[in-house]
Formats: C-alpha cells, structure tokens, sequence
C-alpha cells in the first residue's frame, strides 16, 4: 500500500518489489545462521542482528520526520523524492539484513532451552513451536489492525516511531534474560564434517560393505558433549563407505585418525539427514508461492472492495491479514489442546501426527484456499463489471469480507504447514545445524516470494498477448482469478509428489547422548525416531 499509494508504483511493480524484499529477508537467514552455528552463537548473533534491526526502524522513521527526507513538500503529489525513496529502501534492506539473524537463531535459541534427552522438556519443545507461533500471530494481528489504523489515519511517521520504540524495548528485554538462558556449545562449521564424510566416502568408493553395520566406525562422545549419536539407516549406503574401517587403520586411535579418510556413523547419517532434507525443500517452494500472495494480491483485492463496516467506520485494506492470523491462532489451540493429546492416545505418537503428515494436511488446505480465492475474485471481478468500476479509485459494493474464507483456510493451513516446516527443519536436521534447519524453513518462503514475482512476470508476459492480461496495472483490469486457479493446480500436482516423498521418508533416530551415568551402558542405548 505504500508503494503504491505513496511511491505512486503501480500493481506489477509493487508486488515485484514486496516479493523481492520479502525474498531477500527471508533468504538472508541462511547467512546469519550460519555465522551463529559457526562463529558467533545464537545469542550473540540475536542480540547484533536486533541492533541492525533497530538501525533499520530508526532510519525509516527519520525519512518520516525529517523534511528533506520527506516523501514530498506538499500533503499530496504525483512525484515522490529520489532521496526519499533511496532511504526508504536502504531502511527496508537494513531491516532485512537485521531479520537474517534475528529470525532463524531467535527461534532456535528458544528451542534450545528444552533438553532433547529429557522426555517431558522434549515434549514441551513440541508445544513451544504452536506457542511461538501463536505469538507471531498475535504480533501480526496487533500489526495489521493497531498499526496499520495509526498509518491510515494517524501517519506514517507516528507507526515507524511506534515501531521503533517496541523493537528497542524488547532489545533491552532479550538482554535482561542474558543469565538465565541455557547456552549451546559451538562445534565449529557444521559443513566441515558433512565434506569429510563425503570425501571419504569417495576414496573408499571400491570397498565392500561390512557384513554386519555394527563393524562400521563410531566412537562415544565425551561425557560433557550434548552431540547425540545417530543410529545407523539403510539409506544412501553408498556414504556409509565412510565408516568402514581399512585393514590397515586396525584399532582406530580417536584422536590421531584422519576424519577426512574415516567417518562416524553419526557423522555418516548426518548427511544423509542434510540430503533428505533437499526433496522435502524443493517441494515446499509451491506452498511458499501461496503464502507469498497473502501481502500482495490479497492485499490489492481488499482496496478494491468496500471495506465500510458502518458510515463511520472502514478496515484498511492491510487490516484483511488478521483474517488468517485469527484463524492460525484459533485453529493451532486447537490442535494444540485437543487434537494432540486425543491423536497420541490413538497412534501413541508423542507428536500426535508425523511432522510430514502435518505439513501435507497444510499442503492440502492451501490448494483448498486458493480455489475459493479464485472463486472470490472471479465474482468481485463479475459485480466491478456490472457496476462499470475502472481502476481501484473506488470499491465496489461487494463487501471486503468475502476475502474472510480465502485467508482463514490459508491461516488454518499455515496453522499446519508453516509450524510443521519448522518442526521438520529444526528437528529433522543434524544438531550443530539448527539454527540453518529454521533458515531453511525461512528460505521457503523467501524463494517462494521470488518464484511469485517470476511467475507473474511469465504470466504477465504471456497473458499480455490476449485481450486481457492477467495481472495488469491494476486489479480491475486483471484476470487475477486465473492466476489463483493456475497456483490450485501446481500446487495440487506438487502435492502428490510431496505424498509420495512422505511415505518413502525415513526420520532421524537417535540412540541418545552417552553421560557419566550411563557410559558404560552404550549397547542398552535406546533408539527414539
């Protein structure tokens, strides 16, 4: 809405541009995890990228404040400042980097509080990712309603202060908690050991496999090291080439041995668990292609409606996203309180259902989801005909609460899809990694954005052609209906393929961390899936 009610771009521009930031934010992740597991740790890396953060917020509120900075000199003009665009987005980007770090390692330094090793901890680490979601819905449904009421009737200016404020409060509040936090212990670059493992893999490329699995190499951790031993699967077995013991190593000194010609197990199915993850990403990139319409068509749908609900009062159109923010709230409590604990006296889970089970149904919903909004919008588009409405000057009668169902199934889809991503990446992801597992579930929706805007410039190109494109300088002249029953069918056919990857799916088994109690005891280890 700023872009192009301020900047004065028109639809394809602007839903480029959001999708861009929006891909360049989400993709940024995978650096700062990455500096986090590697160099810096998931506290320090929060607490550095909130700064950049906050540098951000503060520079968009200063070209908010400060006259020459100022979008324009009059209340209202067709030419927006180039110094004002400049730092507006310069303070975007600031902001994106910032979310690099924040995002993926302020999640997964929460999960690491809970104890893997401890079952009622580990089943609490279950619920800690519903509950952080249901706050980032509470966050998105204070945004999208108090925030975007202060920007449309208040100011701009006055939001960017508020903003601002809060970001630098809950800075201070993070900090506070400094000596209460459990902290995880960095083992270095988490791509070393996958190289190795690899490498190794192929130099002994011409050995037999073991009769038994149990003769290939592993080795106990220390007694103070949180690193968990993995059990060996039947998967990839070229890799586990790595592990087998040469005639003439003998008895493997632990210390001494070369990790780039002998391998772990663990270290052997740590890959294994990095290349498994690569299917169940890819085919995650269509889900990311959804959720990426619900800040930019949808958003544009709802200002061409009549967002009125008396004479006094109308919902900006931004207001809409608190439809799906309302119903991922609702439908995780659910989930959360009654669903699960009825499902694990039924399949005794501990989760309930898989996580690849969850994310299906989300997969699922979504494909339902943009159905209805083709449907929607095809009936919006039939009464702007009727009522001769050219442009988005003014809305038709057709109340902007027929957009209710499209983002309350996509929120309830979320509900399942977007947590259970999460889960999957976290969990489904060697142990020095997690901060790069929440990366990578970040990197789904930022490649998703990028997707988007590269379809709709396909689309727009290849529409163009006919006698109305499909996604044209504004919604009124669009075929945007079209667009949502083309993303119902990739995102169905991606479905089966996502089904059929589910069921082949083997997940990570741990046989549990070796301490002094129990050292000993390594052959009484039990496996947990």
């Amino acid at each position: 809405m700023y872009l192009t009610k301020v900047l004065h771009q028109d639809l394809v521009t602007a839903a480029k541009n959001v999708n861009y930031w929006t891909g360049v934010t989400t993709l940024m992740p995978l650096i700062g995890a990455y500096m986090a597991d590697t160099y810096t740790g998931r506290f320090t890396m929060v607490l550095l990228s909130s700064l950049i953060y906050l540098m951000g917020l503060s520079l968009l509120t200063m070209s908010q404040f400060i006259p020459s900075l100022k979008p324009c000199n009059l209340r209202v003009c067709q030419r927006v400042r180039t110094v004002h665009e400049v730092i507006f987005f310069l303070a975007m980007y600031f902001i994106s980097v910032g979310t690099g770090g924040h995002k993926p390692c302020l999640e997964s330094f929460g999960a690491d509080q809970f104890d893997d090793n401890h079952p009622e901890e580990r089943k609490r680490k279950m619920s800690y990712f519903n509950l952080w979601n249901i706050a980032l819905s509470c966050g998105l449904f204070l945004g999208v309603t108090v925030m975007v009421y202060v920007q449309d009737n208040i100011g701009w200016n006055i939001a960017s202060l508020i903003l601002t404020i809060t970001m630098a409060v809950t800075i201070v509040t993070f900090y506070v908690g400094k000596p209460y936090y459990r902290y995880r212990l960095l083992e270095g670059s988490p791509l070393t050991p996958l190289s190795q493992v690899l490498v190794a893999a192929i130099r002994k490329r011409k050995l037999l496999y073991p009769s038994n699995p149990s003769l290939l190499y592993e080795v106990p951790k220390s007694k103070v090291s949180p690193a968990r031993l993995l059990a060996h699967t039947d998967r990839l077995r070229f890799l586990d080439k790595a592990a087998i013991i040469e005639d003439e190593e003998g008895i493997v000194n632990e210390k001494s041995h070369n990790p780039w010609r002998l391998a772990t197990v663990t270290k052997v199915e740590e890959l294994k668990l990095v290349l498994n993850i690569v299917p169940i990403w890819l085919t995650s990139l269509p889900f990311g292609i959804c959720v990426a319409q619900t800040s930019t068509l949808f958003i544009k749908q709802a200002a061409a409606m009549n967002t009125e609900i008396s004479e006094q009062i109308s919902i900006p159109p931004a207001t809409t996203s608190s439809f799906a923010a309302v119903a991922m709230i609702i439908s995780i409590a659910i989930y959360e309180k009654v669903l699960v604990p009825y499902i694990r006296r039924v399949t005794g889970n501990e989760r309930g259902i898989k996580i690849l089970q969850r994310i299906g149904i989300g997969m699922a919903l979504v494909v339902l989801g943009m159905i209805v909004a083709a449907i929607v919008e095809r009936k919006r588009l039939s009464i702007a005909n009727e009522e001769k409405i050219q442009g988005e000057k003014h809305g038709i009668s057709m109340s902007v609460f027929w957009l209710a169902p499209q983002y309350g199934i996509l929120g309830i889809g979320d509900g399942f899809a977007l947590i259970g991503l999460q889960e999957y990446f976290y969990d489904q992801v060697p142990d020095s990694m997690r901060s790069l597992g929440i990366a990578f579930y970040l990197s789904v929706i930022g490649l998703g954005s990028f997707l988007s805007s590269f379809l709709i410039t396909i689309v727009d190109h290849i529409s163009g052609k006919g006698d109305k494109s499909w996604i044209g300088k504004d919604i009124n002249s669009s075929r945007v209906d079209n667009f949502y029953w083309l993303l119902a069918a990739l995102n169905g056919l991606n479905l089966c393929i996502f089904v059929y990857l589910a069921k082949k799916y083997t997940y990570k088994k741990v046989q549990g961390r070796i301490v002094a109690a129990d050292c000993n005891k390594t052959d009484q280890a039990e496996l947990m899936p």
